[in-house]
């Protein structure tokens, strides 16, 4: 039996923001961090994450009490990137988004174990994976 996802299209658009701020991020830093590259890879991140999970939602992400040091990281980095001081800023980015992802690291190694059928790598990401489950 095959199940269908059905993905609205605001989702879609979300999906392909994210998408593209990924591309700009990874196109600023091949360019020996090229600030506005980074700026709009930044922007539209934050702006397909919001169209993907809502306003709200995001702002309950990114502002629970136990998340606040991450994102005032991530956060200030974006706005130290803003200001054309790009290297700091994806230092700080780069600290803020670890610590505010960090649960969701476990989860995302286990699943790439459970994709990759390579023993080795399958190992590996077993071990992330359980690692940090007791967070």
């Amino acid at each position: 039996m095959i199940l269908m996802v059905t993905i609205s299209s605001i989702v879609e658009i979300g999906v392909g923001l994210v998408g593209f701020g990924m591309f700009f991020l990874l196109f600023g830093v091949l360019l020996y961090m090229d600030s506005v590259l980074l700026a709009f890879g930044n922007i539209l991140f934050l702006c397909g994450l919001a169209v993907i999970i809502g306003l709200r939602r995001t702002f309950g992400f990114f502002f629970q009490k136990e998340k606040l040091k991450g994102t005032s990281f991530f956060l200030g980095g974006i706005i130290i990137v803003l200001l054309r001081w790009p290297l700091l800023g994806m230092l700080l980015e780069t600290y803020g988004f670890i610590n505010l992802f960090r649960s969701f690291f476990p989860i995302a190694f286990g699943f790439l174990g459970s994709l990759v059928n390579i023993s080795v790598l399958n190992k590996l990401f077993q071990k992330f994976g359980d690692a940090s489950s007791a967070v």
